[in-house]
């Protein structure tokens, strides 16, 4: 039997999750986990997805908790659990304040779920998985961050456009940071198995235009919505159904590096790897041209000293 729980059920993107997840109809059980002042609320949204799923006579299982506990037996758990940036906070202002909720859910998670793989959302979420993955004490194949998942799909979504072109045919990734310091991966962009440089000379695509675009595309959304809910929605229920079906596919997630991408140690950054049951299967290399590594090393800087000044600050130094 498969068991999802997710923490920070009550927030946008959890209940959406839960949502897509059970209408995928390939989870048993699936516990939606909030704080007790809004497990009425919980207990609504699931009253509410119960009305949708039987439509499909869909059965799965969706248990609304304010108790830590029903986490136990899960397979994987999602953390989306925090606040969102806002215009006027900084990334360590972020750092700070998500910090402390991921380090008591990562322990919550140890103790109730050892056997679990963890999934992170929670922004800043390179600095947040290695949070996790230090308070938790797991593997560093089984904390997994969001990290440049959605970028690699936002970045497909801005190419099809512009080449107007199904999106299947265009194959791409986003790596480094999620967030300002993220780094498209253009020299080795495809479509059709024909490589991005011979379409952009025909098509005058000007690459400059285009990581601008792909680095103001969530703040686009949230001026006009106030939130991001569909895309990181669906792109965390792709990763977890990447997992639990033992896809073996490449994705771009947040991971903690030992050396495997240019050598860089120390800090967690995007980068492709192959998911299975088991989490992360292997990180996979990457052959950059030398723009884009200085770009990933400058990404790399840039994480790791927030991550040292959140661990100075949960008390680690």
């Amino acid at each position: 039997m498969l068991k999802i729980s997710i923490i920070g059920a009550s927030g946008t993107i959890g209940k959406n999750v839960a949502f897509n997840l059970a209408k995928n109809d390939v989870i048993d059980e699936i516990v939606l986990y909030s704080r007790e002042h809004n497990h009425e609320k919980v207990i609504g949204e699931v009253l509410d997805i119960y009305d949708a799923l039987v439509v499909e006579n869909i059965e799965s299982m969706l248990i609304p908790s304010s108790d830590i506990k029903d986490i136990a037996g899960s397979d994987i758990v999602l953390v989306t659990a925090g606040i969102p940036k806002k215009e006027s906070s900084t990334r360590l202002n972020l750092a700070q304040t998500n910090s402390k909720i991921i380090k008591k859910y990562s322990k919550d998670i140890a103790k109730y779920a050892p056997n679990s793989i963890i999934l992170i959302v929670t922004n800043p979420v390179d600095v947040m998985t290695s949070i996790a993955l230090e308070y938790s004490g797991f593997e560093k194949t089984k904390v997994i961050g969001l990290g440049n998942h959605l970028d690699s799909l936002r970045l497909k979504t801005i190419l099809a456009k512009h080449f107007n072109i199904n999106s299947g045919e265009i194959h791409t990734r986003v790596i480094g940071e999620h967030g300002e310091h993220m780094v498209p991966l253009l020299s080795s962009t495809t479509i059709g198995g024909i490589p991005l440089k011979y379409f952009v000379n025909h098509n005058k695509l000007d690459v400059n235009e285009l990581v601008i675009e792909l680095n103001n595309a969530a703040e686009e959304i949230i001026s006009k919505k106030g939130f991001t809910e569909y895309g990181p929605s669906y792109a965390i229920g792709n990763l977890i159904s990447t997992i639990v079906t033992d896809s073996r596919k490449i994705l771009t997630v947040s991971t903690y590096l030992d050396g495997e991408v240019e050598g860089v140690t120390g800090v967690s950054l995007g980068v492709p790897v192959i998911l299975s049951k088991k989490g992360i299967e292997r990180i996979v290399p990457v052959r950059m041209k030398d723009y884009e590594k200085s770009e990933f090393l400058g990404a790399a800087k840039v994480v790791k000293e927030c991550t040292y000044k959140i661990r100075k600050f949960l008390g680690d130094y």
